[in-house]
């Protein structure tokens, strides 16, 4: 098995613990962080070769502390997200933080050439046919978008190969217990999109079953 080390962020519960195990289970090595190392949630003893960070995404010394724990990674995907709290606070973890992490770990070099970003959306944030507001959550997935667009030629020009995936609807905290999705099918999905990753699709908004997804 190759050394194909992933950054996972936002890794205590639900889709992203899903992803630490399903890489995990690869053979491959995992950093993945959470606000606590101390209270790991559903990492708690995982076997393999697994790594925790402490990061609250939302501060910039922890930022700066994990570009500096990490390096050579073949894969980073943001998943940290809330969906309840107050509207800056959305705003701040959903729409700024993502930008602010990866712009963190490209700068200190901690991404292989042709390495992959991949940053989780929502297709609540996709502008198409919009007539009202969709809330706090839809309107910072939107802005997320709008900002991932903007810097994603730069990243290219940086050696990344970096897209946004909306997840589906799954049975998470978050998602709900009458999602259609189960996590491991989720997780499953969004590891084949990244695997499978061409030049081509760099820049884009897919789906976690590897369907294009319109803005």
């Amino acid at each position: 098995m190759p050394n194909n080390p992933v950054l996972v962020i936002g890794a205590s519960r639900g889709i992203g613990a899903e992803l630490v195990r399903q890489y995990l289970a690869d053979g491959q090595m995992v950093h993945a962080t959470v606000r606590d190392p101390a209270e790991p949630g559903e990492l708690a003893g995982l076997d393999g070769d697994l790594v925790l960070h402490r990061l609250d995404v939302r501060d910039p010394d922890e930022i700066t502390e994990l570009a500096q724990s990490v390096d050579d990674l073949a894969v980073i995907i943001h998943n940290a997200g809330i969906n309840r709290a107050p509207r800056a606070e959305i705003m701040e973890v959903n729409a700024v933080a993502p930008i602010r992490v990866v712009e963190a770990l490209l700068a200190a070099g901690t991404l292989r050439p042709e390495g992959v970003i991949a940053i989780m959306t929502s297709q609540m944030g996709a502008r198409r046919d919009k007539t009202g507001s969709l809330g706090d959550y839809g309107d910072s997935k939107e802005a997320l978008n709008l900002e991932f667009r903007n810097r994603a030629d730069d990243w290219r020009g940086r050696g990344a190969l970096a897209i946004v995936v909306h997840p589906g609807w799954v049975r998470t905290d978050m998602g709900g217990s009458s999602a259609p999705l189960s996590v491991e099918e989720s997780a499953t999905g969004v590891r084949d999109l990244i695997a499978n990753l061409t030049p081509e699709q760099h820049g884009r908004f897919w789906t976690w079953d590897g369907r294009e997804h319109p803005w």
